[in-house]
């Protein structure tokens, strides 16, 4: 049974999490120590203490959520887990599915996150821009409404993650006119995501331009498996493509849905593994395509679910 293996990204994370995992599997606290060293912070101990605000900055989310995605994938390589036809990473979530790739050593990923991180939040500061999921609209309808509401400011859809499920970004006065322009047309609900910056619109060239000189510097390898690419679902197989890919990953949409449909149309997967904490990418994936296997894996129980897949395939 063909599998594909996904990624979080940030909105995946959560106090205390992957803390059974780590109580079987030493390899989770140290790929978050490996993290944590080059960063200058205690990524693990942030991850299993109180201070929910913390973990919900983009400088500390973005290493955190890589370390956690890589930490997992480890994990499973660890067990035996059986070989991806591909991966893809939503968002942030697309620097664990290249490390998984081996297209990126992880202390180059998380250095790359981090100059990633810095750069997005230093392109709006925080309060100034915000994040959206509008559900029970259509893609149209949502970027109808951005567009009667961004007056002189941006606003824009920026995640199309699900059948009417649909993430906006942008100001954040224009954020709430384009909010009260969807529910005016009959938006089911409405959830303000806990991000610091509005990321994968417009406002995020600034900070695209300088990631790009960092990419430019690190060193990538061709890998030894297909990634997906969040701007258009397609794999690249040049670097110079893939870095340009991920520049531009800051200011144009995921589009997940179209993902996930190339990963069962042109890879014939048929399972879905999310390898991180959230379940949030197997919800959506569901969403999507109701009669889909889909597991997260972030504890005990999911980890064996996931493994008699493979043992079974």
């Amino acid at each position: 049974m063909a599998i594909a293996g996904l990624f979080p990204g940030q909105g995946s994370q959560s106090l205390g999490m992957l803390a059974e995992l780590a109580t079987s599997f030493p390899i989770v606290r140290e790929t978050f120590e490996q993290a944590s060293s080059i960063i200058e912070r205690d990524l693990w101990q942030l991850a299993q203490g109180t201070d929910e605000s913390a973990l919900n900055s983009t400088e500390i989310t973005q290493p955190l959520m890589l370390a956690a995605g890589v930490a997992v994938w480890r994990v499973w390589q660890a067990q035996g887990g059986c070989l991806p036809v591909a991966v893809a990473g939503h968002s942030l979530g697309e620097y664990s599915a290249l490390v998984a790739a081996e297209v990126l050593e992880f202390p180059t990923a998380v250095a790359l996150v981090a100059k990633r991180a810095q750069l997005m939040q230093a392109a709006v500061p925080e309060g100034l821009g915000s994040m959206a999921a509008i559900l029970g609209l259509t893609d149209e309808q949502v970027i109808t409404a951005c567009e009667q509401a961004a007056q002189d400011e941006i606003v824009e859809a920026v995640n199309f993650n699900a059948p009417e499920q649909v993430v906006i970004a942008g100001n954040t006065a224009a954020v709430e006119r384009a909010l009260e322009v969807a529910t005016q047309l009959g938006a089911k609900k409405i959830v303000k995501l806990a991000v610091s910056v509005p990321s994968h619109c417009s406002l995020m060239k600034s900070a695209a331009r300088q990631l790009e000189t960092s990419l430019a510097a690190s060193r990538f390898h061709t890998g030894k498996l297909a990634v997906l690419h969040n701007v258009d679902g397609l794999a690249r197989t040049d670097i110079e493509s893939m870095q340009t890919a991920l520049a531009e990953q800051l200011y144009r949409p995921v589009r997940w849905v179209t993902t996930i449909r190339q990963l069962q149309s042109q890879y014939a997967a048929k399972v879905m593994l999310e390898f991180g904490p959230g379940k949030v990418l197997t919800g959506l994936n569901r969403r999507i395509e109701r009669r889909m296997d889909a597991i997260c894996i972030s504890d005990h129980a999911s980890l064996e679910a996931a493994l008699k897949l493979c043992q079974g395939s």
